[in-house]
C-alpha cells in the first residue's frame, strides 16, 4: 500500500524536488500578463483546454515550468513536451519562473462542482483506488480533499477542470506525457479504464 501511495503522490509528474529559488509574487503578477490569455488574470482558466493555476503549490508549478523549459531546450526529448508552453517558457529565466510560481500559488484556488450522482462512486475511487487492478488511492498523498502537500511537491488536484484532469491522465497512460520520475504516473494511469478516468476527473473538479 505504501508503494502505491508514493506512486500517486507523483500525480501530474511532480518529482517532489524542493527548489531553493525564492519567488516574488508581486514580480510574478507583472510577468503573468502574457499567461492571462489562457490561464486567466488570476490563474483561473476560463476554458477547460487549459488548467487552473491559482492556489497550486509553488514547488509543483516551478517544477512544471522547468520541465517545459527543458523540453524547449532539447526539442522535446526531455522534460514536458507541450508546444504552446515550450514556446512560452523559452525566454524565461530561473527567477522569472520562480516569480510566476509564487504569484499563482498566492491566488485563491477555484471551486468546481461534482455531479450529484458521481459523488459517492467518485469518493470511493478517490479514497480506495481499485484493489482489483492495484490502482492506488489518490488520498494517500493528496489528502482527503485533494489539496496535496506543498513541502513534498505533491500537487493540489482539487477544483481543476474535469476535461483537463482527464486529458492528463490519458496522456500519462499513453506515454505522451512522461515527465513523471521513473514512469510512476504512467504506471498508475495504465491501470485505469476510460470510465474510471472520467469518474475521477469529474469528482476531483468538485473537491475542495
Amino acid at each position: 500500500m505504501k508503494k502505491f501511495a508514493i506512486f500517486l503522490g507523483l500525480f501530474f509528474g511532480t518529482a517532489g524536488i524542493a527548489v531553493a529559488q525564492s519567488g516574488d509574487a508581486e514580480a510574478g503578477k507583472e510577468k503573468s500578463q502574457v499567461c492571462a490569455a489562457c490561464h486567466g488574470p488570476n490563474g483561473v482558466s476560463p476554458t477547460d483546454m487549459y488548467p487552473h493555476l491559482a492556489g497550486q503549490h509553488a514547488t509543483y508549478l516551478l517544477k512544471q515550468l522547468k520541465d517545459f523549459k527543458l523540453a524547449s531546450e532539447t526539442g522535446g526529448e526531455e522534460g514536458r513536451n507541450n508546444p504552446i508552453m515550450m514556446g512560452q517558457v523559452a525566454a524565461l529565466s530561473e527567477q522569472d519562473m520562480a516569480d510566476l510560481a509564487a504569484f499563482y500559488a498566492s491566488q485563491d484556488a477555484p471551486k468546481g462542482q461534482t455531479p450529484k450522482e458521481l459523488i459517492k462512486p467518485g469518493a470511493d475511487l478517490f479514497r480506495r483506488g481499485d484493489p482489483e487492478t492495484n490502482m492506488p488511492s489518490c488520498a494517500g498523498c493528496h489528502g482527503p480533499r485533494g489539496n496535496g502537500m506543498g513541502l513534498a511537491a505533491f500537487p493540489d488536484i482539487s477544483g481543476q477542470h474535469a476535461a483537463y484532469n482527464a486529458s492528463q491522465l490519458k496522456m500519462f497512460r499513453s506515454g505522451k506525457r512522461d515527465n513523471d520520475p521513473n514512469g510512476m504516473m504512467q504506471g498508475v494511469a495504465e491501470k485505469m479504464t476510460d470510465e474510471q478516468i472520467e469518474l475521477l476527473s469529474k469528482y476531483l473538479s468538485g473537491l475542495h
